[in-house]
């Protein structure tokens, strides 16, 4: 492995270790709120809240998160591309620590959820940021594997929240403090990273060169006409007709993989945690199954990841896409449908991971491909996070079935049709297999 990557220099390596951290306590962050959810609604609507009463309120909360995430990366793309990908990812890190520890202090469900809309600006910022941060850092050659390892930082921030999950609750529990509450404390911790990453980190010499040419272009009396590029806000360039379809394109493809990773995957504590009640668990061993879930579903979900990158080098963007939206759509159904005996569940989890999860390494790649450097970061920002908003319904949706139709079980597998979305678009997608990144 070493071989292949020994012309990296010093500061790549910085910026890979940087990003990859940071993306891993971003999903840290994102995933501890999932792990108690259940929880901490029952502790703040009071125990007289019903199953359907949770689902439904954690529904809201979740899709007020994905908006928020959504207008974080948006928002935070953007300024990236006009102030720099390092430190707007400095920047957006502190805002989800923070605001992740925070949401520790909410009295109310409706307290929780306007903290984790604050947690969700920070962290859909990170994801535009850093994903343009390392594509630009990195030769042609290596920017497929390398962005495929920031992705499979995800899966290890699900570990993570897991391994938090299985060391704080018993903790907070024996000291007589709120579990869900620790668990949220200790979130705030990637805040101490940020620092590190403002100090260390520098700019890629792609983006400062189109930063000198911005800064030029103030100074000379050029006509800002020809150079509309430049001058055009990014995110309006976006839905330039040499652009529009690639935006449209890119939006379609995030919304499927996100719509189905939080209409399905997400609810996955909840339908071990039903699964188990019929057999009469106990609270202590319910929390824990959770846990190990977690850890099967990423296991196969850091594979995913990994090969993403080398599988769409060789079989092409979109044959890559195809095979994982497939995977996802057939497997979602045939294991929260089928599936009734918790060990099976473990077994098949990392398959469905590896499929539903590993897709999302295909996004800093393709969509680092459709822009050029001077609204990478806007362009990725918009379509990963504008396929949010779009998949904001996901939740909601999911909660609202789990009312009527009584079970995750069948809510799942109701909504898990989303993928068939992703494959249709792809016959719109254009193919950039070993195309260099647009200047």
């Amino acid at each position: 492995m070493m071989s292949k990557f020994d012309k990296i220099t010093r500061q790549q390596w910085l910026v890979l270790s940087a990003a990859w951290l940071g993306w891993v306590f971003d999903s840290m962050d994102s995933t501890i709120f999932a792990m108690v959810m259940s929880s901490s609604l029952q502790d703040l609507m009071g125990r007289t809240a019903s199953k359907a009463d949770i689902a439904s309120h954690g529904g809201i909360i979740l899709a007020i998160f994905l908006v928020g995430w959504a207008l974080g990366g948006t928002l935070f793309g953007t300024l990236a591309d006009y102030f720099g990908r390092s430190k707007t990812l400095a920047i957006s890190i502190l805002i989800y620590a923070v605001f992740t520890g925070v949401a520790a202090l909410s009295q109310s469900w409706e307290q929780l959820a306007f903290f984790r809309f604050l947690t969700a600006l920070g962290i859909g910022g990170e994801w535009a940021a850093g994903s343009a941060l390392v594509a630009e850092s990195f030769p042609d050659r290596y920017r497929t594997k390398v962005l495929s390892i920031i992705q499979s930082a995800w899966g290890t921030g699900f570990f993570l929240a897991a391994l938090v999950n299985l060391l704080v609750v018993p903790w907070a529990s024996a000291h007589q403090f709120t579990p869900w509450r620790a668990v949220l404390i200790i979130g705030i911790l990637p805040a101490l990273f940020a620092a590190f990453v403002r100090e260390k980190v520098r700019e890629p010499e792609k983006w400062l060169k189109v930063q000198k040419k911005r800064e030029n272009l103030k100074l000379s009396e050029t006509s800002i006409v020809n150079n509309k590029d430049l001058t055009v806000l990014t995110l309006k360039q976006l839905f330039w007709p040499e652009l529009r379809r690639d935006t449209i394109v890119g939006t379609l493809l995030a919304f499927s993989a996100i719509f189905g990773l939080w209409a399905v995957t997400n609810w996955t504590p909840s339908f071990v945690e039903e699964l188990l009640r019929v057999h009469q668990t106990s609270e202590a061993l319910i929390s824990n199954y959770k846990s190990y879930a977690i850890m099967a579903l990423n296991l196969g979900a850091i594979l995913g990841y990994v090969v993403f990158g080398p599988i769409a080098d060789r079989l092409g963007r979109k044959n890559t896409f195809l095979i994982f939206f497939l995977g996802s759509l057939l497997l979602a159904p045939a294991i929260f449908y089928n599936v009734t005996n918790y060990t099976t569940l473990l077994l098949l989890l990392p398959v469905l991971g590896f499929f539903n999860n590993g897709i999302f390494s295909g996004f800093p790649i393709y969509l680092a491909e459709l822009f050029p450097t001077r609204l990478r970061a806007t362009g990725q920002g918009f379509c990963f996070n504008f396929g949010r908003i779009l998949a904001a319904s996901g939740p909601l949706f999911t909660g609202f079935l789990v009312s009527s139709l009584g079970s995750y079980a069948k809510a799942v597998t109701a909504v898990s049709m989303i993928y068939i979305v992703g494959i249709i678009t792809l016959f719109w997608a254009r193919e950039t297999k070993g195309k260099p990144l647009p200047d």
